[in-house]
């Protein structure tokens, strides 16, 4: 049974609508002003909150604007309830992230059908989307779904063909699109003065790249380049916004989606800042292994060239010919060109620093 958390404090009107909703099957919570409402927002965490505008204490404005900056409330659909019909304040309550309005006097029908549209929504945008280019086009679908988004479109969003070799964007250009990389593998670094390469992250398949600088409008602070031939989406930078600014339950979904890999990606930078250089050979080799291989009851196999492998490393190509020399003769892994076999990935884990 779905739970609605409803705000109002004219007791009448609250009561009706209360009346309504739990005929239709619909778990009902009560609030009599905003102060209420949002402890019991905290609290329950709703799946539907219906709220008042002109309240007093604390009006519907102010409870969205609390609610939306709680990461365990911010995403639940929000329907406002006024009286007042003026562009201004619907334009007001869009800003701050609002759903839909319902005008008073409301019948019954418009009160559930807005309710069980929001639900609706609201469950298709929770739900997973496969990290391919037909999850990517049903996230969007579903994004276009919203009101406030009906100026998303997908003749931007355009697939291209990239060669190996061949850059994405470099490190001090402004960002003007989101990439998606459908199929292929693309490779993120930083160069020092002397021109040399740090490999700063790999991305398989289903992985956006490029976002944080485009969310923070700034600069490249690195440089991609393909390292096989490659599918790419590029979704404009204006549908980028239109998805994270529009809509408070699209944001979040599609946020989470690319920041899926941040904390791991820290995590990694960390380690081989600070590790030696027999473990960040180690932790390189597993990075590869976990970012390229999909079939873990083989022997796992990583086709990557020592230059690259020397680059995520952060030492000289020599240094990590030696190292997996050194891997070789310990089978802890076989070799044979660029293609290295990872023999004992349990050891390369427990690799002491």
């Amino acid at each position: 049974m779905k739970k609605i958390l409803l705000i109002e404090d004219n007791q009448e009107i609250r009561e009706n609508i209360a009346e309504i909703l739990a005929l239709a099957n619909y778990d009902v919570l009560e609030a009599e002003n905003g102060k209420v409402g949002v402890e019991l927002a905290k609290k329950e965490i709703p799946d539907l909150i219906i709220c008042d505008i002109m309240m007093p204490q604390l009006d519907g404005y102010g409870v969205l604007r609390m609610l939306g900056s709680n990461t365990a409330t911010a995403s639940i659909p929000f329907i406002f309830l006024t009286a007042k019909s003026e562009k201004e304040d619907f334009r007001k309550g869009m800003n701050l992230g609002a759903d839909d309005y319902l005008v008073k006097p409301f019948d019954d029908l418009e009160l559930l059908d807005a309710v069980e549209m929001r639900l609706k929504k609201n469950e298709a945008l929770k739900a997973g989307f496969s990290k391919d280019a037909e999850g990517l086009n049903e996230f969007i679908k579903e994004a276009k779904g919203q009101e406030n988004l009906e100026k998303l479109t997908t003749d931007k969003q355009k697939l291209q063909l990239y060669k190996k070799k061949q850059p994405l964007f470099s490190e001090g250009n402004y960002p003007n699109a989101l990439y998606f990389l459908n199929k292929g593998k693309v490779k993120t670094y930083k160069s020092n003065e002397e021109g040399r390469e740090y490999i700063t992250n790999l991305y398989k398949d289903g992985e956006f790249i490029g976002y944080l600088d485009l969310i923070e409008d700034k600069a490249y602070r690195e440089s991609a380049m393909v390292m096989e031939d490659s599918e790419i989406y590029i979704i404009s930078k204006e549908d980028f916004f239109l998805l994270l600014h529009n809509n408070r339950l699209v944001a979040n979904k599609f946020i989470k989606i690319l920041s899926d890999n941040l904390a791991e990606r820290e995590e990694r930078l960390l380690k081989l800042a600070y590790n030696s250089v027999r473990k960040r050979v180690a932790e390189a080799l597993l990075f590869v292994e976990k970012q390229y291989t999909n079939d873990p009851d083989k022997v796992s196999q990583v086709v990557i060239s020592r230059e690259d492998l020397a680059n995520i490393v952060g030492a000289s190509k020599e240094t990590v010919i030696r190292t997996l020399a050194d891997f070789k003769d310990e089978k802890l892994i076989d070799s044979q060109g660029s293609k290295i076999s990872i023999l004992n990935g349990d050891k390369l884990r427990r690799m002491r620093n």
